[in-house]
């Protein structure tokens, strides 16, 4: 018999609201002070400048509004659950790109576009309310919760990507980078369900994974153990394992402590 799935993680809708907006300002603090230089460097994501990335992050946050401008699927169930979310980004990399492509191109002024898409989501997401509403969004429709969720992850790791790519250290907002780890954590937990292997990633995250025999007391024999940020890059590709565990970044112990053929999470 097949391991039985947990159920699934709860977010509070408005802290997740509110970790998102917080996410944002830090991003939006730190992008209108760069110089046309710092705009023009290359970044770790493929042919991407810096002035691209940080006109993703506005689509990032600008979507939430796109989304809840559009008529609300039918049905009273969405057709993508959080945790089928990591996966199905892929498949949507070259839209992505091109969307990118149009809209550094037709908003030279990242001042004015991160102020017109914050006050957007400010007008459109209330600080109040269950986050039910269903949202048709690139991969599918999702609860508006659920997709607020994802924010945190693409805010999170590209707040990473900027600040790897201009030396700087623009924080990072605790609870987006909380709910980021879990929701990367659960994934993999979701795709390799089991209790053979626990992976801890202090403070945000213990779960368990990989079918084989489970563990139920005393210290796991086979245990995954990281930081969030090497976490996150990990799931979302930007290192790899062998890397990640030469580099001290990670530590695994146990036979069945290898995460290689489950990474990446999402491309």
């Amino acid at each position: 018999m097949p391991p039985a799935k947990k159920r699934p993680r709860a977010y509070d809708h408005l802290r997740t609201r509110t970790a998102v907006l917080a996410q944002f300002g830090h991003v939006r603090d730190a992008v209108v002070t760069l110089t046309p230089e710092q705009l023009a460097r290359p970044t770790r994501l493929g042919d991407w400048t810096v002035r691209d990335l940080a006109a993703h992050m506005a689509m990032v946050l600008g979507s939430v509004s796109r989304s809840l401008a559009l008529p609300e699927p039918p049905g009273p169930k969405p057709g993508l659950t959080l945790l089928q979310w990591p996966p199905a980004t892929a498949a949507h990399a070259d839209r992505i790109a091109d969307d990118v492509e149009e809209l550094a191109t037709g908003h030279p002024d990242l001042t004015a576009l991160y102020d017109e898409v914050e006050a957007g989501f400010l007008a459109d997401v209330p600080a109040s309310g269950t986050g039910d509403r269903l949202l048709p969004t690139r991969v599918g429709s999702m609860r508006l919760a659920d997709f607020l969720v994802t924010r945190t992850v693409e805010l999170t790791a590209h707040t990473d990507d900027l600040n790897e790519a201009l030396g700087l250290e623009i924080p990072y907002d605790r609870q987006a980078l909380a709910a980021c780890t879990r929701l990367l954590a659960d994934t993999l937990a979701d795709r390799a369900p089991g209790g053979s292997v626990e992976v801890r990633v202090p403070p945000f995250a213990v779960v368990q994974c990989i079918g084989g025999p489970k563990h139920t007391r005393g210290t796991p024999p086979n245990v995954v153990e990281t930081a969030p940020l090497t976490w996150i890059r990990l799931a979302t590709g930007r290192t790899g394992w062998a890397r990640a565990l030469e580099n001290a970044e990670v530590s695994a112990s146990g036979e069945r402590a290898d995460l290689n053929a489950l990474l990446p999470l999402m491309g």
